[in-house]
């Protein structure tokens, strides 16, 4: 079987052989990044299906599958079953990750503790997002391009990392699950990958101008705090097309761009799946 190329110049290759439950059972070549935040991915027969802890996975019509581990996920186990009923199952050890404190003041107190008057936008707002990423989108071209290389929508200093918790004016807040790209406002922000437009507000109470680019089979990517949207739900919107401009709305203290991304209701590193951050010209 002929491994995926593509990510290993960035993400860690995994190689497991796993053990046939019954004679004959064709093993599997796992790649990618068994980590915390990660993503992995691999090749069966056409007519196979994939479970991770009991939980179906997309298999694409040429036999590639993808699945991701959330911020906090422990080892899974992982199983093939082929039409002729033969199986192969294996134990992913998923790397644990040590996580940032990052202390934030200066944000607007009705934001971390928000007023009742806001609560009802707050749970209007979250509906909405929901909504965007629960749609079904089935795009094989899309998904694959997993075990491609994504882009970095915007370039910077990184400011910001995913699984970071955060102390906002002295009070915990939820896990950070996105990176932080910093720049000056209006600076462009352009698609990692192809995708389908599934959100596209100007104003939320949290993310202020937000956006979300839905990459196939339940992997989307999330744009916060952008001063510009640029585009509309429905849009298909290609590689390297621009999307939006980077801002400070929302909550937010300075212009930056946080790039989240999800997949299947586990929130992914986008950091792990892109090419280290370019240098800045006269960077040393």
């Amino acid at each position: 079987m002929t491994p995926i190329t593509g990510m290993r110049n960035v993400l860690l290759a995994l190689g497991t052989t796993l053990a046939a439950a019954s004679a004959g059972a064709a093993c599997v070549d796992v790649q990618g990044d068994p980590a915390q935040g990660g993503m992995i991915w691999g090749e069966v027969p056409t007519r196979a299906t994939v479970t991770l802890d009991g939980e179906a996975i997309d298999v694409l019509p040429d036999g590639h599958f993808v699945a991701g581990f959330g911020r906090d996920a422990g080892s899974r186990s992982l199983l093939v079953v082929e039409t002729e009923g033969e199986r192969c199952e294996q134990a992913l050890d998923v790397v644990v990750r040590e996580y940032r404190i990052q202390r934030v003041e200066g944000v607007p107190q009705r934001t971390v503790t928000p007023p009742p008057e806001d609560l009802e936008r707050i749970r209007r707002e979250r509906a909405l997002v929901v909504a965007a990423k629960g749609r079904r989108v089935e795009e094989p071209g899309w998904l694959k391009q997993v075990v491609g290389v994504f882009r970095w929508p915007a370039l910077g200093p990184i400011s910001g990392v995913y699984g970071s918790q955060r102390v906002y004016n002295g009070k915990p807040g939820n896990p950070h699950y996105g990176v932080d790209v910093a720049a000056p406002a209006g600076t462009p922000v352009r698609a990692p990958a192809d995708g389908l437009v599934t959100l596209a507000e100007p104003d939320l109470f949290y993310s202020g101008g937000t956006i979300i680019l839905d990459h196939g089979y339940g992997l989307s990517s999330s744009f916060l705090h952008l001063s510009e949207v640029g585009v509309s739900v429905g849009e298909e919107i290609r590689q390297g097309a621009v999307i939006g401009a980077i801002g400070a709305s929302g909550r937010a203290t300075g212009p930056h761009l946080d790039w989240r991304m999800s997949f299947r209701g586990r929130r992914i590193d986008p950091q792990r799946l892109v090419p280290p951050m370019p240098r800045a010209p006269g960077e040393p």
